[in-house]
């Protein structure tokens, strides 16, 4: 089923960024592309927090996110309240990562992870849905850690 995706990268993850947008579109999906969109150097804090502000929003339900090791993108984006990212690098990492976890974003390496298997990841991904059941009482206690440490005193 085709879905709305953004996506993100810095400078070290635009080739590996490109390359998913060619082959998600190829497949019906609508990506949106937030950049970069050159090789000049650009801190990744700043395309994760875009990303992220829009999936806590609603306004996307999935988002992946690009960089040297998807590590930096990872944190970054879990930093905004009610986001949920996953560093994926291997194919059950990238089922669980929605399907228990409940994971809006996932993120990758483009120094670690080749262009094909990142591919191969996203498509895992994105073929999954939360599956609930004994992984729902783990999200909601999840929910409940960051409801607590980002509530506005």
């Amino acid at each position: 089923m085709a879905q709305k995706i953004i996506i993100g990268a810095d400078h070290l993850g635009l080739p590996l960024k490109d390359a998913l947008i060619d082959h998600l579109t190829g497949q019906g999906h609508e990506v949106v592309d937030i950049g970069v969109n050159a090789s000049a150097p650009v801190d990744y804090p700043d395309i994760a927090l875009e990303l992220a502000k829009r999936i806590a929003s609603q306004e996307f339900g999935r988002g992946i996110l690009v960089c040297g090791t998807g590590a930096g993108m990872a944190i970054s984006a879990n930093k905004v309240p009610g986001v949920r990212a996953v560093c994926v690098t291997d194919p059950y990492t990238a089922e669980r990562a929605i399907a228990s976890n409940n994971a809006q974003v996932i993120t990758m390496g483009a120094l670690v992870t080749g262009t094909n298997v990142g591919k191969m990841l996203a498509d895992i991904w994105l073929a999954n849905e939360f599956q609930g059941g004994g992984s729902a009482v783990k999200v909601d206690k999840m929910n409940r850690i960051d409801a607590h440490y980002h509530r506005a005193d």
